[in-house]
Parts: C-alpha cells; sequence; structure tokens
C-alpha cells in the first residue's frame, strides 16, 4: 500500500509498535513525525530509521495536554500539515489493585487515555483540512479484564470507547479507527513481564501457549500492518 507524500505523526514511534508502524509508512514514501517521550529518545529513533529528510524529529510526553499540543505543532510544522495521526504511546505497569496507588493510575491513564484525547483534538485542524485518518492503538486488554493489569485495562477500555465517539462525531470528514493486539513482542512486554520472573525463558514460554489458540502473541509487523489497513 502506497502512502507516498502523506504527512503522518505517530506518536511513541521511538521504539515498539510506534517503530514499526513509522518505519514501514516511511518505506512507502510517507513522510513521518517521530516522537518519543525525550529529544534523545526521538533522535535515537531517527538515527535507527536512517535519518533524512522525510523523517521528522517531534518530541515530548503527551501525558499532558500541553506536551500534546507541542507535538502535534512540532509534527504539523515539520511536514507542513497532517494526513494520518497514529497515537501508539503508551504505558503499562503489571501490578496487583494493591500496589497501583494513585500515581501509578496517574502515569497510566494520562498517557494512555488522556493522551489519545489531546492528540487528537490538537490535530483535528491540520485533519478536518487535509480530510485525514486517526488509528488509535488500544489493546484486547481494553475489551476484556485481565489479571494484573486492571489499571492499564481501564485506560484501554477508555481509549476504545472514545474511538467509537470520535468516530461518530467527525465523521465525515475525519475517519477514527482503533487496534486491539494482544500481547505484542515489544521491549516494554519483555522488560515488565518476561524480564522480571523469577525463570524469564518459562515466562515467555508460558505467554505463547496461552495465546497460541488464537495466535495473538505478535510481532510488531503484525499490528503495523493493521494499522496501515485502516488508513486505506
Amino acid at each position: 500500500m502506497a502512502f507516498s507524500g502523506k504527512r503522518i505523526l505517530v506518536t511513541g514511534s521511538s521504539r515498539g509498535i510506534g517503530y514499526a508502524t513509522a518505519a514501514h509508512f516511511l518505506s512507502t514514501g510517507a513522510r513521518v513525525a517521530i516522537n518519543g517521550r525525550t529529544v534523545a529518545s526521538t533522535a535515537e529513533g531517527i538515527e535507527q530509521l536512517g535519518g533524512g529528510d522525510q523523517l521528522i524529529a517531534a518530541s515530548g510526553d503527551v501525558g499532558t495536554a500541553a506536551g500534546c499540543v507541542s507535538v502535534v505543532e512540532a509534527a504539523a510544522k515539520g511536514l507542513g500539515g497532517l494526513d494520518i495521526l497514529v497515537n501508539s504511546a503508551g504505558v503499562a505497569y503489571f501490578l496487583p489493585v494493591e500496589a497501583s496507588d494513585e500515581a501509578i493510575w496517574n502515569a497510566t491513564i494520562d498517557t494512555n487515555l488522556k493522551g489519545t484525547f489531546f492528540c487528537m483534538r490538537a490535530a483535528l485542524p491540520y485533519l478536518r483540512d487535509s480530510e485525514g485518518n486517526i488509528v488509535n492503538l488500544a489493546s484486547d486488554a481494553g475489551l476484556m479484564g485481565e489479571n494484573g493489569l486492571t489499571v492499564y485495562c481501564a485506560s484501554k477500555g477508555g481509549v476504545v470507547n472514545l474511538t467509537r465517539a470520535m468516530a461518530l462525531e467527525l465523521a465525515p470528514s475525519v475517519r477514527v479507527n482503533c487496534v486491539c493486539p494482544g500481547y505484542v513482542d515489544t521491549d516494554m512486554v519483555r522488560r515488565d513481564i518476561i524480564d522480571q520472573a523469577d525463570d524469564p525463558n518459562s515466562e515467555e514460554q508460558a505467554i505463547i501457549d496461552l495465546l497460541l489458540p488464537v495466535q495473538h502473541y505478535r510481532s510488531t509487523a503484525a499490528v503495523q500492518r493493521v494499522i496501515n489497513t485502516d488508513n486505506r
């Protein structure tokens, strides 16, 4: 699928699903704004993608409304507008309810849900002008409960219903979709689940065995292909 000349902002694109998504858009001829929380992480992502004038830096913390505006404005200025917004930035804390204090709640909701909303809000003038698309990254955890991920489930459930409401409100000028992957082989899953286990190899195999019947333990490339399909 060709996206030649399209102007795309992918939040959380210095690593993981966002990085894979940005890499594919870049390979099809798009111009892509790369977002990491810091200037350093953004620059590292751009370097890993090969650099060049097709890539724009849009660093910033999307966990605040002001940060969302700053990221979107940097992307729109560098790209000369926006055709596609992919909200991929996200965090997860694998904790029981008793260990999930207000700081964990705020950090999760601010990035996953508030960040998604305020990036959409900030990008609206540009996307209305281009009759563009939005793809939000939620999770299958936003469709069903998952043990040890209560706060994350709440944040991603919010993203799912936010997408439904925004799709109705913004149609027909802007299309809004949501992708809900299961476990994906990213550095976040390895760092926060697999590597924290007493036996990392057994933990990884347990995830694979649990999800094998529905084949939900995916690569970032598999999720990226779904995102690209949503932008047709």
